[in-house]
């Protein structure tokens, strides 16, 4: 079983790691994941060039005053996988951050959903500008949410 860690990979380290081997790392354990991540109870589970996933069981403590997981939930799991996947396309010295982003709410997500799967998978990636579609499903497959972001890339 892999124990991760949560914290920030330190802007030295970052340059040091191409976007793949920066991610991969999130995945792995090697380095620690964002506090955010924690804080929400979702993992970096699958990692590939231009795909990653992101994984999430969600609980009473995502829930808003309607008893549905907050949209700010799934907002946050397409923002990290979509923004992963297009950091998993990046050289070394590169980084990127969301400029963008647009989600849709498909179907209500709640405990009883089960765990969810963010799916990021990059579009199109520049020199300047990465862009990368996502979606959230359950675990039969059904879509609840998708959203397309587009990111800024830039020397470290």
């Amino acid at each position: 079983m892999v124990v991760k860690t949560f914290g920030t990979v330190s802007a030295e380290q970052q340059k040091q790691l191409s976007g793949l081997e920066f991610v991969r790392g999130l995945a792995t354990g090697a380095l620690p994941l964002n506090t955010i991540a924690q804080t929400l109870g979702y993992d970096v589970a699958e990692v590939e060039s231009g795909r990653v996933v992101v994984t999430l069981t969600p609980t009473d403590a995502h829930l808003n005053p309607a008893g549905t997981v907050h949209g700010g939930l799934t907002a946050t799991l397409l923002d990290s996988c979509m923004g992963l996947a297009v950091q998993s396309m990046l050289d070394r010295g590169t980084g990127q951050t969301t400029l963008e982003f647009k989600i849709s709410l498909v179907r209500p997500i709640t405990p009883e959903t089960g765990q969810i799967r963010a799916e990021g998978k990059v579009l199109n990636c520049g020199r300047r500008i990465g862009t990368a579609e996502g979606r959230v499903v359950d675990g039969n497959g059904r879509l609840l949410a998708h959203g397309t972001t587009t990111c800024l890339i830039f020397p470290r």
